[in-house]
């Protein structure tokens, strides 16, 4: 798995999350992730998901920390536990940095107390299954209460960086895991 921290900050609308992208704005092929900082304000004609839709969601915040993953061929089943996993290890890799476990992952979003750390959504294109993860860097302008990883001692970049290494290695162990077993029967 390939990964790359983007140094120009970019604008998260949701037209990132589709197939290519990764590989149109970095040359990275196949399975893919990378991170940016920039805004964020998801449109609604790229929101997916539903309940946000309906719900009249705003996802938006003046700076995030953003990753987006690619993994070809995935479903929506595999794509989604991708996601679990990926927020499972921001969470794991913050708590670990604070010394105790404060941050609480619920669902696909991770939380201090009511404040949202996060937002995510996976989906799927007719290639890939897409993950996108975005990270308050401060809970300011948020349209619900937040914290950011900047507020829990956390540099972005480095976080980013520790992520992205942290994802890539498990999804190379679990390859690897796959490979040792034998089928039965």
């Amino acid at each position: 798995m390939r990964t790359r921290f983007l140094e120009d900050s970019l604008r998260y609308t949701g037209a990132q999350l589709r197939s290519g992208w990764i590989q149109e704005t970095t040359g990275l092929e196949g399975d893919a992730a990378v991170a940016f900082l920039g805004p964020c304000d998801v449109a609604r004609e790229h929101m997916v998901d539903r309940a946000d839709l309906e719900a009249g969601a705003q996802i938006r915040s003046p700076n995030m920390l953003h990753m987006i993953v690619e993994h070809p061929g995935l479903d929506l089943g595999h794509i989604t536990t991708r996601q679990r996993l990926l927020m499972a290890l921001a969470g794991e890799i913050i708590n670990s940095h604070l010394g105790e476990a404060l941050i609480r992952r619920d669902g696909d979003d991770l939380c201090l107390g009511e404040r949202k750390l996060s937002v995510s959504v996976a989906t799927t294109s007719p290639g890939s299954g897409l993950i996108h993860a975005g990270f308050n860097v401060r809970g300011e302008g948020a349209p619900v209460p937040a914290i950011g990883v900047e507020e829990l001692g956390l540099e972005p970049r480095e976080f980013a960086e520790r992520l992205l290494a942290a994802y890539a290695d498990e999804i190379e162990s679990a390859r690897k895991a796959s490979l040792k077993v034998k089928r039965v029967e």
